[in-house]
């Protein structure tokens, strides 16, 4: 079964003995620390989260017979967390206590991010079988009991994401056949494999505003050139009320926008199914990537990639395509591990369950596992808090109190 989860990052808070020499390095981390010019959406992030309740070192989503744990959302002014569970949405509040669960997906329910502009969660969906892919839109608030039907109550509507579709059914050996669910194949551009990371920052080409960010599941495979970017839709959903749809699993719908605001690329090496948890972080502007180990030897195949939001997105070629393509390239943060063979920065870490950032420093890194009930095996989830300190391997440290 795919694996898959979600994702935001902080460059600040280096420990005394790292401050001076981070920020003469240049990069991310003097931008995240004097904040100049910092656009509006982030100055405004982090006035709310510091105005926000304190929250407790872990947060338990409970044990569900169900597919494991795939990413969080918080909404911080109801003192409300959602979890992901592939087939299964559970909403607890910040003691873990249970306060609902919506139910009855048949598709690939993966991360989760919470919109603060309309209070609603938003997760990427897949059915690979019918070729559908869309971003699930949940309403918190109408989610107050167990087990609602996802089709049937009304809490969730959907949007459907063409250019996904178009790039995973892409005919690139050009026999005329779709090749279906599987990585052994030429075909599916990039090596999409539907998409999984979500979240809400600003635009990677600096025109400000809140924006969705989708990244792509791209197909472990080490025998193709063309499938070692990191591929991230970008859109402006404050008009997508005219898109959504409720959930009909039966009949999938084709309503969404005709096109993505933007498409970037962010050279990392191939990884297996491409970033599981995406996550934005206020504070410093970048862009964390979770994800599970690539397989190339040519690549260090690390963990966790971090996109330097100091950098505007730059065009550029798109690497190792079967044809000379162009496109809007994103900058990885200069920090971390260095692998010099490929030029690729990045860190050993968690965040591949569910990844949130608090915008001052301090993150939820999920943990996933399972445990045995009355002769079942039960997924289990939860989320601990961590701060940032940027060493390496591992740039994050449990918060104990």
């Amino acid at each position: 079964m795919r694996r898959q989860t979600r994702g935001r990052l902080t460059a600040a808070l280096f420990t005394s003995a790292l401050v001076g020499s981070a920020v003469v390095a240049g990069g991310g981390a003097a931008h995240a620390e004097d904040g100049a010019g910092a656009p509006a959406v982030r100055k405004a992030a982090v006035a709310e989260a510091a105005a926000l309740p304190a929250l407790p070192v872990s947060v338990d989503g409970g044990a569900w017979e169900s597919g494991h744990l795939q990413g969080t959302a918080v909404d911080r002014s109801k003192g409300v967390m959602y979890f992901s569970f592939t087939n299964l949405l559970v909403k607890t509040d910040l003691s873990g206590g249970p306060l609902g669960s919506v139910t009855g997906f048949t598709g690939h329910l993966g991360d989760l991010d919470f919109n603060t502009a309309d209070g609603r969660v938003y997760g990427s969906l897949e059915y690979k079988a019918a070729k559908a892919f869309y971003i699930a839109v949940f309403d918190g608030d109408r989610i107050d009991r167990m087990n609602m039907d996802a089709a049937s109550t009304g809490v969730v509507s959907t949007v459907h994401l063409g250019e996904v579709v178009k790039d995973y059914t892409a005919d690139m050996n050009g026999d005329g056949v779709f090749d279906g669910d599987t990585a052994a194949t030429p075909d599916h551009r990039y090596g999409c494999s539907g998409i999984d990371g979500v979240a809400f920052g600003s635009s990677f080409d600096g025109r400000g505003g809140l924006k969705l960010t989708v990244a792509y599941g791209i197909y472990s495979n080490t025998t193709r050139q063309d499938n070692d970017h990191q591929v991230l839709l970008q859109y402006d959903v404050r008009a997508w009320k005219q898109y959504e749809r409720p959930l009909t699993e039966d009949a999938p719908h084709t309503s969404g926008p005709p096109a993505p605001d933007g498409k970037y690329f962010a050279y990392t090496g191939n990884t297996t199914y491409g970033v599981q948890n995406l996550e934005y972080d206020a504070r410093s502007g970048n862009w964390l990537m979770a994800v599970y180990k690539g397989k190339k030897t040519a690549f260090p195949n690390y963990s966790l990639f971090v996109i330097d939001g100091s950098k505007r997105a730059v065009q550029g070629p798109v690497r190792g395509q079967q044809q000379s393509e162009r496109g809007k390239l994103l900058s990885l943060l200069p920090r971390g591990l260095h692998h010099a063979a490929s030029g690729v920065y990045g860190w050993e870490a968690a965040g591949q369950y569910g990844l949130i950032a608090l915008d001052d420093g301090r993150y939820y890194v999920a943990e996933a596992g399972t445990v045995q009930s009355g002769g079942v095996t039960r997924q289990t989830g939860r989320v601990v808090l961590h701060r940032w300190t940027g060493l390496t391997p591992d740039p994050f440290t449990r918060v104990t109190s």
